[in-house]
């Protein structure tokens, strides 16, 4: 493999009707070529990034940062976000872009939760490549490769065309050895008496099988509608997802967005259900009151990094639907206020309301509390970081993830007063079925 780092750029501009983006990318994460890899789908564009050059790794005890193959360690304090921050800044990044992921337990930090945290823990890892693979409707757009390289990566997206879907190898969702009906009641007698509003609970699904997580990604994007999509294999840790919402994103413009999701269906059950489904929904006031006291959240965090004044709310209630499920959906933005960055931004924000409970320590502290194993990058974030101080993270949800000791899924509901457990197991089942029916065993 080339170790220059040279910014050699290669330009391939495919024309439309070309292989499915989708395919492209299972294909060069398949081809197991570029060593690890982030692959990132946003509206409209789709990003291989390969082949890092520099690291940045966040464990609970150690700050690890890497750099054309030189390692340095060291201990850390303070805040997460800020401690990614520096270390970014402190890299000879030209123009490159970082990529990874942070997990739950990130937030431990700004939430006094760190009690609950073991010291080997991983926080985040983001990466730096030397190979970027871009693809919209332009085309196909080769960062930092050698023409060597450039050739080969031409031949692997001209076969994805021609590489057929594989076969699916679904997974039983409904046994549930965490007692997850158990631990909602649990939180439905804390939310009553008062510790707290609402709380997500989740529980895991371990796989028995290993899992061909790209081939997963292309059947499963054929049939979600994400917001966002990722594909990874970082650190050990493989994962792909199609992310419902943006726990938080801020432009090159300095505007701050953040999606919050809350209130749940079924949907794909066939026309005449799914609407009924969604009438459901919108007029269910759990789930009203679910999502309204969200947005309220969102809200509050987003006005306390934005210019006074310009934190608004759209779209409000709107129904969004996402693969197996239908959500009540709203968009809250606001302009970061001068002398706050991307990252206190993402700090504020994270993990996703949707994700933790409200208020939100409260809830992060049940979460700990009542969700049984370390969560890592379920309900965490893929994340890419432009040099520019755009930043953009996307929910972990509805996802697959893979490491030397197995395959599992995982998912959650929102627990509130009016809450019953069985209730939100099923949502739990509904979640489940964007991923387990479109797995792909190794």
């Amino acid at each position: 493999m080339a170790t220059t780092h040279e910014r050699l750029r290669v330009e391939d501009v495919t024309t439309r009707g070309g292989p499915e983006p989708a395919a492209v990318m299972a294909q060069l994460a398949a081809a197991d070529r570029f060593g690890e890899y982030v692959m990132y789908e946003r509206p409209g564009e789709w990003v291989f990034a390969a082949d890092p050059i520099g690291a940045v790794e966040l464990d609970a005890h150690e700050l690890r940062v890497t750099w054309a193959g030189q390692s340095t360690v060291s201990g850390w304090s303070g805040r997460p976000a800020a401690v990614l921050d520096r270390a970014l800044g402190m890299l000879p990044l030209g123009d490159r872009k970082a990529y990874g992921w942070i997990g739950f337990e990130f937030c431990a930090w700004a939430l006094a939760a760190t009690a609950h945290v073991g010291e080997r823990t991983p926080l985040a890892h983001l990466m730096i490549p030397r190979i970027e693979i871009v693809l919209n409707d332009s085309g196909v757009r080769i960062t930092g490769a050698t023409e060597a390289e450039a050739v080969e990566i031409r031949a692997l997206v001209a076969a994805a065309a021609a590489t057929p879907m594989p076969q699916p190898h679904p997974a039983d969702i409904r046994p549930d050895p965490t007692g997850y009906q158990d631990r909602v009641a649990a939180a439905v007698a804390e939310i009553r008496s008062g510790r707290y509003q609402k709380v997500i609970l989740s529980r895991k699904v371990e796989l028995p099988f290993a899992v061909d997580v790209p081939a997963t990604y292309r059947l499963g994007r054929a049939n979600n509608t994400p917001a966002r999509s990722f594909l990874l294999r970082l650190g050990g840790l493989e994962a792909a997802g199609f992310s419902p919402e943006l726990v938080a994103a801020v432009d090159e413009d300095r505007m701050v967005t953040t999606e919050p999701l809350a209130g749940t269906r079924a949907f794909g059950c066939g026309e005449s259900v799914d609407l009924a489904a969604r009438a459901d929904l919108l007029s269910d006031p759990k789930e009203i009151v679910e999502h309204a006291i969200s947005v309220q959240t969102s809200f509050a965090e987003v006005a306390t990094v934005a210019e006074p004044g310009s934190t608004a709310v759209s779209d409000f209630m709107a129904v969004r639907e996402r693969g197996s499920v239908q959500h009540l959906a709203s968009t809250v933005r606001g302009r970061l206020a001068p002398g706050r960055s991307s990252w206190d931004a993402l700090e504020v924000l994270f993990p996703s309301v949707t994700a933790a409970g409200i208020p939100k320590q409260a809830g992060v502290d049940s979460v700990f509390r009542l969700d049984g194993a370390p969560r890592g990058l379920y309900s965490g974030a893929v994340v890419t970081v432009s040099p520019t101080g755009a930043l953009e993270a996307t929910l972990v949800l509805r996802a697959v993830y893979q490491n030397a000791e197995g395959a599992w899924l995982r998912a959650g509901a929102g627990v509130v007063g009016q809450s019953r457990p069985e209730r939100e197991f099923e949502e739990t089942c509904e979640k489940l079925g964007s991923v387990a029916p479109y797995l792909v065993q190794a």
